[in-house]
């Protein structure tokens, strides 16, 4: 048996930076490879350092240990760092292609000054996951490669990213965690929106199972609530039933403590499939 490892890299990123992707293995047999979960803003997915102080903590590696003993399944976690500021995250994880920016009239203050900065480069993140990670990734760990192993994860801006990327690489990604996702409608012209996102679903065969999860607990997961909930609604006249699940917490604030929760679920149905 081989123990539990939790491994640190550092991969190229654009302008010549590095991105931090930490890599959770957990205990496995000598000849065991497992299923794998790439995932947004690692510095919130294992409490280790106190990293995860500032935000809070998904507490994925305890997720894992706990789906082996219950259900005897495991996957290995790997999470991207957000290495600088929010506006570096917020441009990393929202995508340009689906649609011109577009922030309503009656955004506060803090959002219209981030709208104005933002520079969105999510096609570049997940060219990174897909050509960088991926591939380091499966070279240096016991990953059971192929669509059927592979599932993709995030939250807020994360959420956004996860469904961007599972929609557009539907070959590589069969399961995706869209947590409290940034709203279309909050950030993007809502038919040129509307128009990605059944283009991607009409593109696909092989489509990806998404996990939609929103709470209800605080202003900002009220309106992410209600941006899922309108998404969930143009998602239901073309993607098929079953690989469609909807998740609402009212009483869950937009907090790591939350998705700690539904990743659990997400976790399960994904090694369950």
């Amino acid at each position: 048996m081989i123990k539990e490892q939790t491994v640190t890299m550092y991969l190229p990123y654009v302008g010549g930076k590095n991105k931090t992707v930490r890599v959770y293995v957990p205990e496995h047999d000598e000849c065991e490879k497992l299923p794998v979960i790439y995932m947004t803003d690692g510095q919130n997915l294992f409490d280790l350092d106190k990293e995860s102080g500032q935000f809070g903590c998904w507490y994925t590696r305890e997720a894992v240990k706990a789906e082996r003993e219950s259900c005897g399944g495991a996957a290995i976690i790997v999470g991207i760092h957000n290495d600088e500021g929010p506006l570096e995250r917020a441009n990393d994880l929202t995508p340009k292609e689906i649609g011109a920016l577009n922030y309503p009239e009656n955004a506060d203050e803090k959002t219209r000054q981030m709208a104005a900065m933002l520079r969105p480069i999510g096609e570049t993140f997940a060219d990174f996951v897909i050509n960088t990670v991926m591939p380091a990734v499966e070279k240096e760990f016991p990953v059971r490669t192929g669509r059927e192993n592979t599932a993709f994860c995030g939250s807020s801006a994360g959420g956004l990213e996860s469904f961007y990327i599972a929609l557009s690489f539907p070959d590589r990604f069969c399961a995706a965690g869209v947590f409290s996702p940034v709203p279309f409608g909050l950030i993007y012209s809502a038919e040129e929106a509307r128009e990605w996102i059944i283009q991607h679903i009409q593109q696909g065969e092989k489509m990806p199972y998404l996990y939609l999860y929103a709470g209800g607990a605080d202003d900002m997961e009220k309106v992410f609530c209600h941006g899922m909930e309108q998404t969930w609604q143009l998602l239901k006249e073309y993607y098929p039933d079953n690989l469609l699940n909807k998740v609402i917490m009212p009483e869950q604030h937009h907090h790591e403590s939350a998705w700690e929760i539904v990743f659990k679920d997400f976790l399960h149905i994904f090694l369950s499939h």
